[in-house]
């Protein structure tokens, strides 16, 4: 009862900081609100499980490369907000440059659409967790209750009222995060005094198979690419520190989510399922739980619909204003009930990593292609590198239990 309690205060105290008029009125900490909400989304609530049964006590280091490449990614999109936009804003901009920022922009609304059917389907399995009901068929059926529902509201009313959730969302998110946080420490000081128990470091049987799996859940690091689409609301500048500052907080927040993780996850041979975080952190305290189902519910739903928005601009954008954006929500809507019904979850998380590997490799070109105007061939080399390893993702991506 006492460590309930505990971690349900330090939720309290830090939701207390987050939801200040100072913190919340803040416009740096609004501008890294948006890209924050959608790194540390879905993918915090299905990384250590994923991460376990790809690398099982490898994790840390593979989540250490995964958001390594993910600033790398972020790095590339920086310098297209400080160098490729003035280019792209000109009146004659170079045609080369803009057909391949509209094919991007076309593929990251695809990508979009795949998130959303992501978010949801993970929604709907914490919500079915919740009751005691294991089914992929009403998880479906909730899903596309939900996606309808909001095509309805996009169709009706726009999407506006609905994307307001979005920084509640993230402060709530937050600070369930740093309870679960501090009952991991307890947890694993608990852990350590116990002189039988140490993390399994076993040697990979199929290492190209289990760099596969990586390749496959790049999407839990996504979203920093959204500052990219805030210029009409902030700055160049404002939207290169605050995509950094939201790419090192969620860093730090991964890693010590992963490291702290390792001894729940140690000897974790349960069938994979997208709510193992829930049935682990229960070990850790009885009412995590339902403060992460709190946390989960509230973050897809405004990730969601943060999502369905931009895909569905996106996609008004790239038909020159022929689709409007209001029938390009329900477009979005549409593909993604599609996408629920014929693949299943792990599917869908490989499905989208592959899409916004596609995404950032031609942001990777547009780059190059700017560099290639400035002459500087070091930076390219990296630009290059980057583009590399997207390839590979595109390429060889593999979900989990292939």
């Amino acid at each position: 009862m006492f460590e309930n309690a505990l971690l349900l205060g330090a939720a309290c105290i830090i939701g207390a900081l987050l939801f200040h008029p100072k913190v919340r009125l803040s416009r740096n900490w609004r501008a890294t609100v948006t890209p924050l909400a959608s790194i540390i989304g879905s993918g915090f609530l299905v990384a250590a499980p994923l991460l376990s049964h790809a690398v099982n006590g490898w994790a840390f280091f593979a989540m250490a490369g995964i958001v390594l490449l993910a600033y790398g990614i972020g790095e590339v999109i920086r310098f297209n907000i400080r160098h490729a936009e003035p280019l792209l804003n000109q009146v004659q901009a170079p045609p080369f440059l803009l057909n391949i920022e509209r094919l991007s922009a076309l593929v990251l609304s695809v990508a979009y659409v795949i998130s959303v059917a992501f978010y949801l389907r993970l929604l709907a399995s914490f919500v079915l967790h919740a009751m005691e009901v294991d089914s992929d068929f009403y998880a479906n059926m909730l899903t596309t209750g939900v996606l309808v529902s909001i095509a309805l509201i996009g169709l009706w009313r726009g999407l506006e009222g609905l994307e307001n959730l979005e920084e509640s969302a993230v402060n709530i998110k937050l600070a369930i995060i740093a309870a679960l946080l501090l009952g991991l420490i307890a947890f694993d000081f608990h852990w350590l005094t116990q002189p039988e128990n140490h993390i399994s470091y076993s040697p990979l049987k199929d290492w190209p198979h289990s760099m596969r799996l990586l390749a496959g859940i790049l999407l839990i690091v996504q979203g920093f690419e959204t500052s990219r689409y805030l210029g009409a609301e902030y700055d160049a500048q404002t939207r290169i520190r605050t995509m950094r500052y939201a790419q090192l907080l969620s860093t730090a927040i991964y890693l010590l989510f992963i490291g702290l993780s390792l001894p729940l996850l140690n000897g974790f041979h349960e069938p994979r399922s997208e709510t193992a975080i829930i049935t682990l952190s229960a070990l850790v305290s009885p009412i995590l739980p339902v403060m992460l189902i709190v946390a989960a519910v509230m973050s897809q739903f405004s990730a969601a619909v943060a999502d369905t928005a931009g895909s569905g601009g996106l996609l008004s954008e790239f038909s020159r204003r022929r689709l409007s954006p209001r029938l390009g929500y329900v477009f979005v809507v549409t593909l993604a009930i599609v996408l629920i019904w014929s693949a299943n979850i792990f599917e869908i998380i490989t499905i989208a990593s592959r899409a916004f590997a596609a995404y950032y490799l031609l942001q990777c070109i547009v780059a190059l292609t700017v560099n290639y105007r400035r002459k500087r061939w070091l930076q390219s080399t990296g630009f290059l590198l980057i583009a590399s390893i997207l390839l590979l993702v595109l390429l060889f991506a593999i979900p989990d239990g292939a």
